[in-house]
């Protein structure tokens, strides 16, 4: 048996390509969009690609199954459980609980696993020429290092009410499934620490079904389904905006890139008149050089592993937009973008093309905790704390507002432009985000506490719950 992991930080996303190495094929398990990694695998180790599996329509990153069968010709193993709502409207070969198939001498067994979503299936794996005993799970979103799925998404950001307590009590009855499986089997999950789709996730890759019976917390309610639900739809972080936007696409036939896009570097004329024209643009140089000078109206993501989170909570998926951005991150950037279906790229500049664009620059007030800590409980001034609900209230500074950077444009009312605002998240990233779109919206007089949290906390800062 050929087994590799491929992991994509910045959505924590698993991946899987698992081949008979006797027979020459290949099975690729929730492929990204970005597919070039898995056909040089392959063709590294001599396999063709066969079979691609998925384990539910995901909500985080845009899935490569059509774009992998598209290049290879490989047939697609999709669900068919969940009900009409939940198929896939493309041509598949349906899985329901109890099927299995056989990729070479490999055999994949199907479990029905609702719960994160309806139609959710894991796949177990045995090696036919090792043993007949399974080795493997592949568990999608359903079981994590430590953690399970959640269930809240298709309320959450999909906007289906009264989905999540159903969820929940489905995923209370698939972890019966889980229990009954030997201790021994290697469980291989969808995602790990970072992602959005649970909220405690682990940093290791993979566990055992023993090791999770023993450490996982969703496993320690056997006996307490009213708790493990109460406890399961507690303190899940925010949903990014574009979740909803990757059911819908992820279930239809789509527009297809078979390849990473090449994106077209703009003139100066060409950039001036899109930008006039009131055309998004997306700066994604690192916090303190956009702090430094950054051009009227534009938003800082700087180019780092949450790139593609933040750019699916902001851009709207019909609009263009344009980058800021370094030749050298020019194709990581192309790939975390087209990972979640943001294929609307009008073009890029490159920063030094900045200064020489003829428009007065804007900049970001920074300050350290002396300023920060000497205006607490001041009454012309606002503390406003974009992190997440969870961390907020695990501790905040006393007095402050709680607006998530995610939601700031939409709650605009909330910020009081007769008093001076401070502004900070955990660390300065998603505060430098909260402050360009403050600004996109005329509230320009902004003073961010860059440094972390942490940092405040040693220093001996006030936090309140």
């Amino acid at each position: 048996m050929f087994f590799q992991h491929i992991f994509e930080s910045s959505l924590a996303h698993s991946s899987y390509i698992i081949g008979c190495q006797a027979k020459g094929v290949a099975l690729v398990i929730d492929p990204k969009r970005d597919v070039d990694s898995y056909l040089e695998i392959a063709q590294k180790n001599n396999l063709t690609i066969t079979h691609i599996a998925e384990t539910h329509i995901h909500a985080d990153y845009l899935s490569g199954t059509l774009e992998l069968a598209a290049l290879t010709g490989a047939q697609p193993y999709l669900s068919d459980e969940g009900g009409e709502d939940w198929e896939y409207e493309f041509p598949h070969i349906g899985l329901k609980h109890g099927d299995q198939f056989q990729v070479g001498n490999l055999i994949f067994q199907v479990i029905h696993t609702p719960g994160h979503t309806p139609e959710s299936i894991s796949f177990v794996l045995i090696d036919t020429p090792a043993t007949m005993e399974p080795v493997m799970i592949f568990t999608g979103d359903f079981v994590f290092v430590g953690d399970i799925g959640r269930p809240d998404l298709l309320e959450n950001a999909a906007g289906m009410i009264g989905t999540k307590e159903i969820g929940a009590h489905q995923m209370y009855q698939s972890l019966q499934h889980f229990l009954a499986l030997p201790d021994h089997i290697q469980v291989w999950p969808a995602h790990g620490a970072g992602s959005a789709c649970g909220k405690a996730l682990g940093a290791v890759p993979s566990s055992t079904v023993g090791y999770e019976k023993i450490r996982n917390w969703a496993l320690q309610y056997q006996n307490n389904e009213t708790a493990f639900v109460e406890e399961l739809l507690s303190g899940q972080p925010e949903p990014p905006r574009y979740f909803a936007m990757m059911k819908k696409l992820n279930k239809i036939a789509r527009p297809l890139q078979t390849a990473v896009p090449q994106y077209n570097k703009l003139t100066n004329k060409t950039f001036l008149d899109l930008y006039h024209k009131g055309t998004t643009v997306i700066d994604t140089r690192h916090k303190f050089e956009f702090a430094k000078g950054y051009l009227p109206n534009s938003i800082n993501i700087q180019n780092n592993k949450t790139f593609n989170t933040w750019a699916g909570w902001i851009l709207n998926y019909t609009d263009p937009f344009i980058l800021i951005v370094e030749e050298s991150q020019l194709d990581d950037i192309a790939r975390k973008l087209m990972r979640i279906g943001l294929d609307h790229v009008a073009g890029y500049v490159t920063p030094d093309t900045i200064p020489h664009l003829g428009i007065p620059l804007e900049h970001q007030q920074l300050i350290g905790f002396e300023e920060m800590n000497s205006v607490l409980g001041k009454s012309d001034i606002q503390i406003l704390d974009v992190r997440n609900a969870a961390e907020f209230s695990e501790g905040h500074l006393p007095h402050a507002t709680h607006i998530f950077v995610g939601t700031i444009a939409d709650n605009l009312n909330q910020i009081d432009r007769t008093k001076q605002l401070y502004l900070h998240c955990q660390s300065g990233d998603r505060a430098t985000i909260a402050a360009s779109i403050l600004a996109k919206n005329g509230i320009k007089d902004v003073k961010i506490y860059s440094p972390s949290i942490n940092e405040w906390k040693l220093k001996g800062g006030t936090l309140v719950q």
